[in-house]
């Protein structure tokens, strides 16, 4: 259930606007009464986030701005923990520490998550904070990837607070490398076989002709 997602990012004005438009008695009773502190991510979530190789951070700058930052990996990188926590861990790159020094000053994250071929997504809200190999070498070592090529420096670690199924309206099917490797792999044994059986028919034609 999104209900604490909704009433996290329905502000007044939103519900305003809501009600102006028609929409708020349908969105009022998915808010519920408020009783529940999170929504408690569940195997459908954990089975979409563990099949992700990328997703979008949003957080706040010290002045107020959005700031949104692309997150990737392995599939599988972005880790479901205990205690509704997803995890990943953070590599060595341009150093710039832009969303690092967001958090020092403000905990609340968003992220997007996008599953395009199935036209899929997951939005989510939370707080994180910031783990370094220093002060926790273990966690970060499990949040790596195995075998993947790149220094993890760090860990965030996030505390869900609420998350939101979105429709798929609008949402253009993409496919990756891999992806369309497999699809075609059948294509290219038939084409494979086909192009065998071909030379086998040409040598039975020269041998009669010759």
């Amino acid at each position: 259930m999104a209900q604490t997602f909704l009433r996290t990012v329905f502000t007044d004005t939103t519900r305003q606007l809501q009600a102006a438009d028609g929409s708020r008695e349908a969105y009022a009773r998915m808010e519920g009464d408020g009783s529940a502190g999170r929504d408690e991510l569940g195997e459908r979530e954990a089975e979409f986030i563990a099949a992700r190789d990328s997703f979008y951070l949003a957080s706040v700058t010290g002045d107020g701005w959005p700031y949104l930052q692309h997150r990737g990996g392995p599939a599988g990188f972005l880790h479901t923990l205990p205690g509704n926590v997803l995890g990943f861990a953070d590599y060595r790159g341009n150093r710039q520490f832009v969303s690092m020094a967001n958090l020092a000053g403000d905990a609340r994250v968003a992220l997007f998550l996008m599953d395009y071929p199935n036209r899929r997504r997951l939005k989510l809200v939370g707080r994180a904070r910031v783990v370094t190999a220093g002060d926790d070498p273990a966690l970060v070592s499990a949040l790596m990837p195995a075998g993947y090529r790149a220094l993890a420096e760090r860990a965030f670690l996030i505390d869900v607070v609420g998350f939101d199924w979105n429709c798929p309206q609008h949402i253009t099917p993409r496919f990756t490398e891999s992806q369309i490797a497999a699809a075609v792999a059948p294509l290219n044994t038939e084409l494979a076989t086909l192009r065998a059986e071909n030379a086998r028919l040409h040598t039975i034609l020269k041998e009669k002709t010759a």
